[in-house]
């Protein structure tokens, strides 16, 4: 009997050594307390009311990098060797990085040198210019008859064709703009950006995936101050993060990659504005 209340007093003793333990354990935790808000262009400063919010241990941008890794990268140079067009067109998209022939940022980039040297785009250059009567645009002296029935004449007169519109085109520069209406048919931007969307969507299913398996540490919805409140949080660095998702604020979309420290037994403060907002980046060839 007396061993018997040995044993039950040793196994209380144990129990409350472990809860001791964990509870020691747990009072080394910290938390987080934030406050989202966001000001619109020439509005007030607004609570994000009802939004979730992603406690990381990576940060959403690293997240989206190791996703992109896994995946290989568009051969844009492999993509132009395999389209139907002149080789001084594929030389010009490899040299310029850029496969849209549509648009104002292409018509910039053109030179008089490429509109001359790049066969598709001298052909719509002259279809362009020459179908507005009244203008002073040179017209041909041959016949499309004449390059059978005589050679030597249609090289000739075609030659000098091509020099009286090299020097229409430096003497108008602006003659360039709208050419891109006459090269839709071969413009392979559509096929590219498809072949980008794809690759596009799998890193984005992957990125996510990540994000809230791997990487999640805790998970929170702000209230209708915009607060949020992440309790037991083991010590260390963070990434407080609406992942992908921006909050409509206005004529502003913000959203949030940031980072945040939690330190034992103390309480972690932050307020998320405008100002520390993941800035968007634009880039299309």
């Amino acid at each position: 009997m007396i061993a018997m209340k040995r044993a039950v007093r040793l196994a209380i003793f144990l129990v409350a050594g472990i809860v001791g333990v964990v509870s020691s354990a747990a009072g080394q935790n910290g938390s987080i307390e934030f406050a989202a808000r966001a000001t619109p262009t020439g509005g007030l400063e607004e609570p994000v009311r009802g939004f979730p919010f992603y406690l990381l241990s990576k940060s959403f941008a690293d997240i989206n990098k190791e996703a992109e890794a896994a995946f290989p990268k568009l051969d844009m140079d492999a993509f132009i060797d395999k389209l139907d067009v002149s080789k001084e067109l594929k030389a010009w998209m490899k040299k310029n990085r850029w496969v849209t022939l549509s648009g104002e940022d292409f018509v910039h980039k053109l030179q008089a040198a490429d509109v001359m040297d790049v066969p598709e785009f001298y052909n719509a250059y002259v279809q362009r210019n020459s179908g507005y009567p009244g203008m002073d645009f040179p017209k041909p002296k041959f016949k499309p008859e004449d390059k059978v029935k005589d050679p030597e004449k249609y090289t000739k007169l075609s030659a000098e064709y091509r020099e009286a519109v090299r020097r229409y085109l430096e003497q108008n520069p602006t003659s360039i703009d709208g050419i891109d209406m006459n090269l839709a048919d071969i413009d392979p931007s559509p096929q590219w950006h498809a072949v980008e969307a794809k690759r596009g969507s799998e890193v984005h299913l992957r990125v996510l995936d990540l994000s809230q398996s791997k990487y999640l540490v805790a998970r929170t919805e702000t209230n209708l101050q915009g607060q949020g409140f992440l309790r037991d949080i083991p010590p260390g660095n963070y990434w407080l993060s609406t992942l992908d998702v921006a909050a409509d604020i206005g004529d502003i979309r913000p959203r949030w990659d940031t980072s945040v420290t939690v330190r034992s037994g103390e309480a972690t403060r932050i307020t998320l504005s405008n100002v520390n907002a993941v800035q968007p980046s634009l880039s299309t060839p």
